[in-house]
């Protein structure tokens, strides 16, 4: 019997030990492969992160050339509506003098001439212009008569002499038709808005010019 209990002892401690002999190799030779396999993994995430910086620069290097022709889209389109705005701008600016009394030699609230009234309205907006009629001669850009805008402003022969001898801003553009503000100096003596169509002011008028 005594030899028996010796022999299950003996057997467990040889199987303790080999129990612990294997066991603990295989811990430490997991651990290693944890270690290689985190290495790895590290190198291959910075390879990614790496290709995706380079690919993302490229990337906005091709698209530079596309946000420039937006910005300027963008800023061509403000300057037309920063013209549209002025122009309207300087038709309601005139509009606020209709009524006021033609004083010849004039160019104040109190009263115009009609170069004066062309000069008061335009020098609102810091625009400079002729103050007499005869200087707007060769001044300003022409244009033709079917692309007339408002505030640009249309230019007449005097009644007496052929000579440029009156001047009024556009308000209502319609080609042959449209319709001008101005400091009249016949029977009206006034600031009023008056037609191209109209008889008088066709055969005297000469041409229209920007000079915004």
């Amino acid at each position: 019997m005594a030899n028996q209990f010796l022999n299950i002892e003996c057997r467990l401690q040889i199987h303790v030990f080999s129990t612990h002999y294997f066991v603990i190799p295989s811990f430490f030779m997991t651990i290693k492969r944890i270690k290689h396999f985190i290495f790895a993994a590290l190198i291959g995430l910075s390879i990614i992160i790496l290709y995706k910086i380079v690919s993302g620069l490229e990337k906005e290097n091709e698209q530079v050339p596309v946000r420039e022709v937006f910005l300027i889209k963008d800023v061509q389109t403000e300057q037309v509506v920063i013209n549209i705005s002025m122009r309207d701008s300087i038709v309601s600016f005139g509009l606020k003098f209709l009524g006021t009394p033609y004083v010849a030699g004039a160019s104040g609230k109190d009263g115009f001439d009609c170069s004066g009234f062309v000069y008061f309205v335009f020098q609102h907006f810091k625009i400079k212009v002729p103050r007499s009629s005869a200087q707007f001669k060769n001044f300003g850009k022409e244009i033709s008569i079917d692309s007339l805008r408002k505030g640009d402003v249309l230019l007449f022969l005097s009644p007496s002499s052929n000579v440029i001898g009156h001047v009024g801003i556009v308000v209502n553009p319609k080609g042959k038709e449209s319709d001008f503000i101005h400091a009249s100096s016949g029977k009206e003596m006034k600031v009023i808005i008056s037609s191209l169509k109209q008889t008088g002011y066709k055969r005297r008028f000469v041409k229209a010019i920007n000079v915004i």
